[in-house]
């Protein structure tokens, strides 16, 4: 007999949605993850109205917005020039993933995930993982949804991520003076790394600040965070930088095996032009647990991939297009048209913008770029 109908690996947004909506429906969960919570994590933080969406009906509840930072207004820069400051957009909640991510977890314990935090893998198969403690669990269906360095997407395909394609960033947190952060600025930094932007994000006692792009054009993202960081007015010297890979788009078609599946930044669910990962996670942390419950319920857990991926297929589907659209916005080529028109156009802005909200797909939003098309290709002509 199985200890468990699923264990699901990781309990960040993705690993949490899953333990939480698995448990919630009667499955016995098991919720693996090497750290102890609260633990930090390295990310914006950014908490968008499609995230808040999605948290309301995974968890049930609405998003607490107590400890977060909620902005209205956005600034958008390309070398060191002001593009456009927006205001009145749809809400912006700034978060630090310490207390996300606990939350979350809280909330699949509370649903009735068992707790194997604090536990080191050392091996995965079929229907087992095994500690290094020499204990093991099993399980029909495993659900990996430990990060882009994951070890379950190791086990199924040999690497974690394809180098090739995958992001990087670096970020810093700067710790808060005196100052109000709903009276700092919130600022997006296209073209501050190539193929990437820049971000400095307030919070309530620190504002985090990055960079981030795609790793092959940027083997020197350090002179880039640098460079930023001076643009800013920080000092580059005085702080120390931590950097982690980005699934920048590059999301795996096939995203599992059989009766494996992988959820959040192991399948590299990130929006590759926005960078918005929470959302992407928590939604198919969801779709996975509905997925194997759906497998187990037909008695063929073996299909849960097939069914996975069925559900799975219109967020793929975006993200492709993003990643299309990508080349356009930050193409080295392409910048200075993509800026001017940004600068120029409401329209861009006000769509970009409905785009991180939620309120927009990428569907919809290619047909504009298309429509858009000759007089963005006049513009590049200007350069």
């Amino acid at each position: 007999m199985p200890d468990f109908d699923i264990i699901v690996i990781g309990a960040g947004p993705a690993g949490s949605a899953a333990a939480t909506w698995a448990a919630k429906h009667g499955a016995k969960v098991a919720l693996v993850d090497k750290a102890m919570f609260p633990r930090n994590k390295l990310c914006g933080g950014l908490f968008t109205e499609r995230s808040r969406s999605y948290y309301c009906e995974i968890f049930g509840r609405d998003f607490d917005l107590s400890r977060a930072v909620t902005r209205h207004d956005i600034s958008f820069w390309h070398d060191g020039a002001e593009l456009a400051t927006l205001t009145d957009i749809p809400p912006l909640h700034l978060t630090m993933r310490l207390d996300l991510d606990n939350t979350l977890f809280e909330h699949a314990l509370t649903a009735g995930a068992s707790d194997f935090s604090g536990r080191h893998i050392a091996q995965i198969s079929e229907n087992e993982i095994l500690f290094k403690d020499g204990t093991a669990l099993h399980a029909p269906i495993l659900i990996g949804a430990d990060g882009v360095n994951s070890i379950v997407a190791k086990h199924l395909f040999g690497a974690s991520f394809n180098t090739e394609t995958i992001g990087f960033g670096l970020e810093i947190e700067v710790p808060e003076s005196t100052q109000n952060p709903v009276e700092k600025p919130l600022r997006i930094d296209f073209g501050a790394a190539t193929w990437g932007y820049g971000w400095s994000f307030p919070k309530q006692n620190s504002t985090t600040v990055g960079v981030g792009g795609l790793r092959a054009p940027n083997p020197d993202m350090k002179a880039h965070m640098r460079h930023y960081l001076k643009t800013l007015g920080l000092d580059p010297e005085a702080v120390k930088f931590k950097g982690h890979h980005l699934p920048f788009g590059d999301f795996r078609p096939t995203p599992g095996r059989d009766n494996i599946l992988l959820a959040g930044d192991a399948a590299g669910l990130v929006d590759p032009i926005t960078g918005e990962g929470i959302a992407f996670a928590m939604k198919s942390g969801q779709i996975a647990a509905q997925s194997a419950l759906d497998a187990l319920g037909a008695g063929s857990p073996k299909t849960a991939l097939r069914r996975y991926q069925r559900t799975l297929r219109d967020m793929q589907r975006n993200l492709r297009i993003a990643r299309t659209l990508r080349r356009i916005i930050f193409a080295p080529r392409w910048q200075g048209a993509f800026t001017r028109t940004f600068r120029r156009s409401g329209t861009v802005r006000v769509m970009y913008m409905r785009l991180l909200a939620g309120e927009l797909e990428y569907p919809q939003l290619a047909r504009s770029v298309v429509a858009r098309l000759p007089r963005y290709l006049l513009n590049a002509l200007r350069r």
